[in-house]
């Protein structure tokens, strides 16, 4: 595997996003940072430069996740429903570009918004996006992941692979807050989704 740099480890909390559907942007051939020629900028600079050990970190549970036993549509189709649950367009849109990449269907890409309603997908998929659910929306009554959805889980995934899926979860969930606060620009490539 490839060794990646701090800026792809710190920047995509997801998966790799190697190319940019952005075709109106420009970069700056000296600094590598987006123009503001598409009027499309980030609240805050690359973080990478103040925290390149974070980088490291992120890259090794990236690594681990994609060398796991949970298929990488499964971790991508459970990390795009995370993101529409945040509310983070960048992570929207990374992994909806990288489930394109993929080929997947549009059909099923759309569908992950209203999965349970929609017949396309598995029922590992399934148990993946509710778990996903379950960890990010509070429920004031009682457990998030309930005994009853662990079961389900558990029927499904070994406990090797429920931990793949605990630290998929968990590796988005430490980069929603760069999401969100630090506003980096969605559909860029990593290394120029900043805009200062």
């Amino acid at each position: 595997m490839a060794t990646r740099t701090t800026t792809d480890a710190i920047t995509d909390a997801t998966t790799d996003a190697t190319t940019s559907t952005t075709t109106d942007a420009t970069t700056d051939a000296t600094t590598g940072t987006a123009t503001e020629q598409d009027g499309v900028r980030s609240r805050l600079p690359d973080p990478t430069p103040l925290f390149p050990e974070l980088a490291k970190l992120s890259g090794a549970v990236r690594n681990a996740i994609r060398n796991g036993p949970v298929s990488q549509t499964t971790i991508s189709l459970m990390l795009l429903r995370a993101a529409q649950i945040v509310g983070s367009t960048y992570h929207a849109v990374s992994s909806t570009e990288n489930l394109r990449k993929a080929g997947e269907t549009e059909k099923r890409v759309t569908a992950v918004a209203t999965w349970q309603g929609a017949p396309c997908f598995t029922d590992a998929e399934r148990v993946a996006l509710e778990l996903v659910e379950a960890v990010l929306t509070p429920d004031p009554f009682g457990e998030r992941v309930s005994d009853e959805l662990f079961a389900k889980a558990s029927a499904l995934y070994d406990d090797d692979a429920l931990w793949t899926l605990t630290m998929a979860i968990g590796h988005f969930s430490m980069f929603v807050p760069v999401a969100l606060i630090g506003k980096p620009i969605p559909g860029r490539p990593i290394g120029k989704n900043y805009s200062r």
